[in-house]
């Protein structure tokens, strides 16, 4: 199974576009850790990413993503505007990995200006996670 961002929308762009009330952010921490301890009892491993980048390499990116053709269209005025926001995301990003990095599903931080690393560190511990929960269910 595997979730995209959007799986955490209501603790990152809810809260910060205003799109959720803070109670309502506030209970999905609950809700999120609730479902993600289900899939971890039911012997699915849950294995969560945040991939970082500064806002110098974000801005390369999307320079670079307006100028390629066949990427253009992953490009919005939003993402742009959004920038102007980093500081709020920022403290978003920081209270749910706080909030929802578990024994049973702990958040990887990957430092990603390089997408090589970045990808290799996925990849590595992507494996390394499916090799321990494995391991776990032949000593059943």
């Amino acid at each position: 199974m595997i979730f995209d961002r959007s799986w955490y929308g209501r603790v990152l762009v809810e809260r910060v576009e205003g799109f959720a009330e803070e109670n309502e952010w506030q209970r999905a921490y609950e809700e999120i850790n609730d479902f993600e301890s289900i899939l971890d009892q039911s012997g699915i491993p849950v294995i969560k990413f945040w991939l970082q980048i500064d806002a110098d390499e974000q801005l390369r990116r999307f320079e670079s993503r307006a100028e390629t053709p066949y990427k253009k269209y992953k490009l919005t005025d939003e993402d742009f505007r959004n920038r102007e926001k980093r500081d709020l995301y920022q403290q978003a990003t920081h209270d749910m990995i706080t909030r929802t990095s578990t024994s049973y599903a702990p958040w990887h931080l990957v430092a990603a200006n390089d997408k090589r690393h970045a990808r290799l560190t996925v990849l590595r511990t992507v494996c390394e996670r499916l090799e321990e929960k494995l391991a776990e269910v032949s000593k059943t």
